[in-house]
């Protein structure tokens, strides 16, 4: 069985003053790495007048994660680095966290921008809601009218959500499941029926 992980519930946005900067920080999920570059674009594109856009993404968790991060401007290592290893240090996957920074007119230099972009990504990340993401599992079962309303107790019983159902000679019921119900409402289904209904796995 695969263990879910945190990612972010809903888009979080926080603003940080330093020396006359303005570092606005925004927080979103990212499911996929094409999903962080597409968010990247529109922050971009809203925050327009911002003089750096620093970003930083974790797509997946664990042994499956892709990161990415950039310090778009700003002096080498002064701005990606030190937001990526805030968000790896919060342990959530599927996140982008991008820092848009409006030049005040005075310089923080090297250390002074690590600290800013570290504490603006800090301090959005504190205020960020999590969720866990759980995989799932749909199932196809084509079974006689006589189990019908059989599998459709065992589907809400393993907190499944029937999709689809087609009526013919015999009735094709499609379910979903996180997955760890799934393998219990499969076994179930198989004994409760005495293997008449043999549910497939479609994804």
């Amino acid at each position: 069985m695969k263990v879910g992980y945190p990612i972010p519930a809903e888009p979080v946005r926080t603003e940080v003053k330093i020396k006359k900067s303005r570092f606005v920080t925004t927080v979103q999920l990212a499911s996929t790495v094409a999903d962080a570059r597409e968010r990247l674009a529109d922050l971009r594109s809203e925050l327009s007048g911002a003089n750096h856009h620093v970003y930083a993404f974790r797509v997946g968790f664990g042994n499956t994660i892709t990161e990415g991060m950039s310090d778009d401007g700003e002096p080498s290592g002064t701005a990606g680095p030190p937001t990526l290893a805030v968000v790896r240090g919060a342990g959530i996957g599927d996140i982008l966290l991008v820092t848009a920074r409006f030049f005040g007119g005075i310089k923080l230099g090297a250390g002074g921008l690590a600290r800013a972009y570290t504490v603006s990504a800090q301090t959005a990340l504190g205020q960020l809601k999590t969720e866990l993401k759980l995989e799932k599992m749909t199932v196809g079962l084509e079974l006689p009218y006589a189990y019908y309303n059989l599998v459709k107790r065992l589907v809400a019983a393993h907190k499944g959500t029937i999709q689809d159902e087609v009526f013919d000679e015999q009735i094709l019921v499609i379910a979903r499941f996180v997955e760890s119900d799934g393998d219990r409402f499969e076994a179930e289904v198989r004994e409760r029926t005495a293997g008449r209904v043999s549910p497939v796995r479609l994804s």
